[in-house]
């Protein structure tokens, strides 16, 4: 596997050899101290280049960078509508373990490039035309506080799509049950996992994407009740792992609410659960639900 010196000369002595290429910034993790180091860690890099044409119709111009087990272009396919509008990237998987994230960028958005993120480093300028840039900082990814009514809203999705969970119990529909378990459910559960770090951390940092850090900020019994909220493939695993949610989001909204001042709906969480436990217990073909 290539180290990272030899990765990142081979991505400098490119773009000094090519003068369509008139800077190259690196992005993301490598540019974050407080990211742990990996062989798995993406090389995100940005070409910043004076057109875009001559790169577009030579595909094979990425070879260069080593031999590749699969490569996607998201700007050029048709299942991903273009998001970044005159941008195009490259994300190439290398046989030796290796992964750049190559984007071409417009020289000429260079300025406004520069105000997107703060995990930004400048590696060449070959001009010296490029914006002074402040030390890379994971600011903008700290954990947010929320307002009290952000609070409640977050409180109010949990509880209300946890019925939909239960609906789809009941009437034998796993994949939907699972679908809202797994997609909104989980999604506010997390959430209140990320508020409950960041009261106790004065939200002074990130959780990483996918909150992939929040492990080292959970205790170990809250930590075994968030792994017990992910179902198998079975009726009852997804009870199960429906109640664990539950649970643990009761546990860590009391505590954000207490942290924060704010005002934990427990009448709602109440009233949601008997109803849940209600509809567990429903026979098939039941009339009515009581």
């Amino acid at each position: 596997m290539r180290s990272e010196e030899q990765m990142m000369e081979l991505v400098l002595e490119v773009a000094r050899r090519d003068e369509r290429v008139r800077a190259v910034t690196l992005e993301g993790s490598r540019t974050n101290p407080n990211v742990p180091r990996d062989i798995f860690q993406d090389y995100d890099i940005s070409y910043h280049v004076t057109e875009m044409d001559s790169f577009l119709k030579d595909p094979g111009w990425v070879d260069v960078f080593g031999e590749r087990v699969i490569m996607q272009t998201p700007e050029d396919m048709a299942m991903f509508p273009p998001e970044l509008g005159n941008r195009f990237s490259y994300l190439m998987l290398f046989t030796d373990g290796n992964r750049i994230d190559m984007t071409l960028i417009p020289i000429e958005e260079k300025e406004a490039y520069c105000q997107e993120d703060k995990l930004l480093k400048v590696l060449l300028d070959k001009d010296g035309t490029f914006p002074v840039i402040s030390p890379p900082t994971d600011v903008d990814y700290w954990v947010k506080r929320p307002s009290a009514a952000y609070y409640a809203d977050c409180c109010n999705e949990f509880w209300w799509v946890s019925t939909y969970v239960a609906k789809g119990l009941w009437r034998q529909e796993i994949l939907y049950a699972q679908e809202h378990l797994n997609n909104y459910v989980r999604a506010m559960l997390m959430k209140m996992l990320e508020w409950e770090v960041g009261t106790r951390t004065d939200f002074s940092l990130s959780v990483g994407k996918c909150s992939k850090y929040i492990k080292n900020h959970l205790p170990e019994d809250r930590w075994q009740l968030l792994m017990d909220t992910y179902a198998g493939g079975s009726y009852e695993a997804v009870w199960n792992a429906l109640f664990a949610s539950g649970r643990l989001f009761r546990l860590t909204a009391k505590d954000v609410a207490a942290r924060l001042g704010y005002t934990y709906p427990l009448e709602e969480d109440q009233r949601v659960t008997d109803y849940l436990e209600r509809v567990r217990q429903l026979p098939k073909g039941a009339t009515q639900i009581r």
